[in-house]
């Protein structure tokens, strides 16, 4: 069997032959890994794209029912929220690495004493976000460029999500068992019916002449009863759960500390290089310009979460094969996972920057078309940064963690710095040179050359192998998209038909010519068993 035809994930086999009853009733039910692998694909993308569907068509709504500088008030306070998750210190991710590696050894009370330990410790953090977010919510005047009546309808929206967040930490430690067990298609349904309970909420209240604050309240509600949900699932997924206040270890939280920490100062890298830009516009500019830019970061955030979920996806399994020391398999994920995710972000980052202006005008007005540079900037950075997400994903996994963690805050500083520097010159697009740069350098530069270094890979073969095959399709794309995008006007239904003829072309150029004959059968038939050609046969490795 060639190394294209090797499965990127292979079936799962507990360590001491066929589970025992007893030992489902505290595991749960078995999975092959590829048929989990395509049930966490499958319900991740419908529930993002049910969310992203939502979000296109309740952006304008709530923009035109809200106004441009309430919208931004919004967003101003939930990008100071954003920066909350890193109360956790790390141990979000880390419950999940752990519950992995538990799970492999089959030691519940371990697993236990961890999930407990970490439960109770985040329901602290839940206090102390709610304290610190109190404190903010009654100093918005001084810190940001708002009006005594915005700080006064801001803080009672803070102080609404900060409330949402605190709840969250607690919560979280059934995500991290459901994710650690590789079984978040479990929380799928979840998502969807909450994010459709939303949006009918949402546009009700508006309808109804409510404003901000009775929006906010409403909203966050709903996802608040969603936590019940997320809660039954982890008892789904690993039946033997106990949460117990004998249970809390400190020795435990030593453990997991001691990967979290890394963990810990890449979640503040991220945070500042997502939510800093909002808060230096907020500060510098004002609310308006908060709104424009957010129209740009949405769509941008859309093509990051429709292209990352595979390689969030692979992180389970790149422990389980590093914790084996299985190289030949860390490399077939790294290639296979960097040219899928680039095959998905290429098209789709081009398609953007191409019908960026009609595409703008059609969906939120022209009052916006200052995002559209904009948009072109934070294309390039998004395609950079989810082109070595697998890079970045399996340094995290195996054992390279602390590289990622410097690298990240480095490009973190330095994107506050130039965003802080560029924006009195250049304004919002300063801010978007200044999220760029530290991007393409520190993901370009350290992260995919480590990558490769660790998978015992050149990196000339790796740029052949993994980057020119997804790369070269998309300029025959992109003439396709340059000679009839002014054809159709601002129409967002034509807009549509151009993306989707635009991504048929690419797909079709990439399958049929840019991959090898073994790797196009392999690809084709991994589809084939993603799209469900029968559960059985996901259970079979080929």
């Amino acid at each position: 069997m060639t190394q294209a035809n090797q499965n990127v994930v292979s079936d799962e086999a507990p360590p001491n032959g066929a589970p025992g009853i007893e030992d489902e009733r505290i595991w749960g039910r078995k999975f092959s890994l590829f048929d989990v692998f395509a049930r966490n694909i499958s319900m991740d993308y419908c529930a993002l794209g049910l969310e992203m569907l939502v979000g296109v068509v309740m952006l304008p709504f709530n923009v035109a029912h809200l106004g441009q500088s309430a919208y931004g008030l919004w967003v101003l306070a939930a990008s100071i929220t954003a920066y909350f998750s890193m109360l956790d210190l790390g141990y979000g991710v880390g419950q999940v690495k752990f519950a992995a590696q538990y799970r492999a050894r089959r030691d519940h009370h371990g697993l236990n004493e961890i999930v407990s330990t970490l439960f109770f410790f985040f329901t602290l953090v839940g206090v102390a976000a709610m304290g610190i977010g109190t404190l903010l919510a009654f100093n918005l005047e001084t810190l940001f460029n708002v009006t005594a009546d915005q700080a006064a309808i801001g803080r009672k929206v803070l102080l609404i999500i900060t409330a949402y967040v605190a709840v969250g930490f607690p919560f979280s430690v059934f995500g991290g068992v459901v994710n650690g067990f590789q079984r978040h298609f479990m929380n799928g349904s979840v998502a969807i019916v909450t994010t459709i309970t939303v949006a009918i909420v949402n546009a009700a209240v508006l309808m109804a002449g409510y404003g901000l604050v009775e929006l906010v309240a409403a909203t966050t509600s709903i996802r608040l009863l969603a936590y019940i949900g997320y809660r039954l699932n982890a008892y789904r997924a690993f039946p033997g759960l106990k949460i117990r206040p004998r249970l809390v270890k400190l020795t435990r939280l030593r453990e997991v500390t001691g990967f979290s920490a890394f963990i810990l100062l890449i979640d503040i890298a991220n945070k500042v290089n997502y939510s800093t830009d909002t808060l230096v516009i907020g500060a510098f500019i004002g609310t308006v310009a908060v709104a424009i830019w957010a129209v740009a970061q949405r769509l941008i955030t859309a093509v990051q979460d429709l292209t990352s979920q595979v390689s969030g996806s692979l992180f389970p399994i790149i422990v389980d094969f590093a914790t084996l020391g299985d190289g030949e398999r860390l490399r077939h994920i790294f290639v296979q996972g960097t040219r899928i995710t680039l095959a998905m972000v290429l098209p789709m980052a081009v398609g953007l920057v191409m019908l960026a202006e009609p595409l703008v005008q059609a969906w939120v007005g022209p009052s916006f078309q200052a995002s559209v540079p904009i948009i072109y900037t934070l294309a390039l950075a998004v395609t950079m940064r989810v082109g070595t997400s697998t890079a970045s994903m399996l340094l995290k996994g195996a054992g390279r963690h602390r590289l990622v963690a410097v690298t990240n805050l480095t490009m973190a500083l330095a994107n506050l710095v130039l965003s802080v520097v560029l924006v009195r010159w250049l304004g919002l697009m300063g801010v978007a040179i200044g999220t760029l740069i530290p991007i393409a350098l520190g993901a370009g530069a350290v992260i995919f050359p480590a990558a490769c270094r660790r998978v015992e890979m050149p990196v000339i073969s790796a740029l052949g192998q993994a980057v020119w095959p997804a790369l070269w399709p998309v300029l025959l794309m992109a003439l396709m998209l340059a000679a009839s995008r002014n054809l159709f006007g601002a129409n967002l239904i034509y807009i549509a038909l151009q993306s989707v003829a635009a991504g048929g072309i690419y797909a079709l150029i990439f399958l049929m010519f840019a991959l090898r004959r073994e790797e196009r059968h392999w690809y084709t038939e991994k589809l084939r068993r993603l799209l469900g050609r029968g559960r059985t046969a996901a259970a079979v490795e080929a």
